[in-house]
């Protein structure tokens, strides 16, 4: 706060004068995702040039304190350059000026560290060096993994897309075992990119030698006319135990770099992944909390597999047929149309597919085989419906039994209410509570939301593996 001078005969002399004080201003901080930009550059040439791929972070804020936000500069703009070739990065950062507004001055040499860790160099001149100086890194990195071919298993040729089936002689999947190669050192790499680009994700254990990191490589002719090794995405799987001789495989991580993604390589990379899971006739594939994206690539992926296997097709024609035989809203039980257990086991055995997964599949099998579609569209959104209550709420969701009413009173609402045994209740053992209050609206409203939104899933995939169908 600072004030203005005035003299002491002055104010007396006048007395309409005033001090005049005043203010500082507050620092209200900025969001560090209106003041830093991201490139992601494959040559020295494109480092300065906005033009070059930008690329889009989840989330920025939780590298910035607890709110998220940078204080003490004006004009602040922070360009982060990030090398493809050896992932190296540089950040150039300039601001007007800096004050203290109550706030503090952010240290952002100590908050870009958090994010970009070991691959943040100080010196520009440095950094462009790395394109040539480290540019064999990929190739002597992958030198000493595993090359995965891809492959037909079974009889079942896996399909890939027309962009793929022209490039894929120019890639390769590496696999390497993390703890026993030079992975580990890639990886910590790329652990800026993952926390960046991958929503809720955090590092692996480099030192655990269950962690295999499986490299999609592409291979390129540079302009010295030499065989460049580029890495377009890459996927950690951690291999458990599963009793008494075998193993499973669960995804934790899988990522495409920005400019590769969206042309089909997240599906290749897949589906070398589940040629893996049935070669080695691991026990099945799981993918950990999988992202809404990659849910839908992987559903597809499955779905192609899947429609070409006889030995669950009589099990789709009885559910289809099931449902397709009258009204369901005026049945007195709603059947769950669930596929045998032969069927799921099936399935887990030829394809690795769990059977949370198969069941998601399953759904839209279904949907496939509705013909017309719009007749018996009202019956397949009351199994959905009826499904998805179960899993939410319970199984006995319909069920009579205890009850548990609030009531008006004068006394603590918390300790007020009325209980009640229905007389429809069979047994003690098969009764249960109930809590009957204003949210059950709410609830309603929400399933009937989240039954839209799996509606609506399962035709867009239906559309994506078969395009006539409506």
């Amino acid at each position: 706060m600072g004030k203005k001078q005035q003299s002491t005969s002055d104010s007396a002399t006048d007395p309409k004068k005033r001090r005049r004080v005043g203010f500082s201003r507050v620092d209200s901080g900025v969001e560090a995702k209106e003041c830093i930009k991201i490139y992601l550059v494959f040559s020295k040439e494109e480092v300065g040039d906005p033009s070059s791929f930008c690329i889009e972070p989840v989330d920025l804020s939780s590298f910035f304190g607890e709110d998220g936000k940078i204080y003490g500069y004006e004009e602040l703009k922070i360009t982060v350059w990030v090398s493809s070739i050896s992932f190296h990065s540089y950040a150039d950062i300039t601001f007007q000026s800096t004050s203290d507004g109550g706030k503090g001055i952010t240290d952002l040499k100590s908050a870009l560290k958090n994010v970009f860790a070991e691959t943040l160099v100080e010196n520009k001149e440095e950094f462009l060096e790395t394109f040539s100086t480290k540019s064999n890194f990929i190739r002597s990195i992958i030198s000493g993994g595993e090359v995965l071919q891809h492959k037909t298993y079974n009889g079942f040729v896996n399909a890939s897309n027309s962009h793929l089936d022209a490039t894929t002689s120019n890639f390769e999947v590496v696999r390497m075992v993390v703890a026993k190669s030079d992975a580990g050192p890639l990886y910590a790499r790329l652990i800026p990119l993952v926390l960046l680009l991958v929503d809720g994700s955090s590092p692996i254990d480099v030192t655990d030698s269950n962690w295999e990191l499986y490299l999609l490589i592409q291979k390129k002719t540079n302009q010295q006319e030499e065989i460049q090794s580029l890495l377009v995405g890459f996927a950690a799987l951690y291999r458990f135990y599963h009793y008494p001789d075998i193993s499973r495989l669960r995804i934790s991580q899988i990522l495409v770099l920005p400019p590769y993604q969206h042309m089909g390589y997240g599906r290749y990379l897949l589906e070398v992944l589940n040629d893996v899971a049935i070669s080695e006739d691991v026990y099945d594939l799981t993918v950990e909390e999988p992202l809404d994206y990659f849910q839908h690539v992987r559903t597809c992926v499955d779905l192609k597999r899947l429609l070409g296997f006889d030995p669950i097709q009589e099990a789709v024609k009885s559910a289809v047929s099931c449902l397709t035989q009258g009204k369901l809203s005026k049945k007195s039980q709603i059947p769950r149309l669930a596929p045998p257990t032969s069927a799921i086991e099936d399935v887990r055995k030829t394809f690795k597919i769990n059977k949370k997964q198969f069941l998601q599949c399953w759904e839209i099998l279904i949907y496939l085989g509705l013909d017309p579609v719009d007749k018996y569209m009202e019956d397949f959104i009351i199994i959905i419906s009826n499904r998805m209550k179960e899993d939410i709420i319970g199984k006995d969701f319909g069920t009579s039994g205890k009850q548990v009413i609030e009531v008006p009173s004068d006394y603590d609402q918390e300790m007020s209410f009325v209980m009640f045994r229905s007389q429809s209740a069979s047994s003690e053992a098969n009764s249960t509570v109930q809590v009957v209050d204003e949210t059950l609206p709410s609830q309603e409203e929400q399933l009937l939301k989240l039954v839209e939104e799996r509606v609506k899933e399962i035709q867009v995939v239906a559309q994506k593996v078969s395009p006539h169908h409506v």
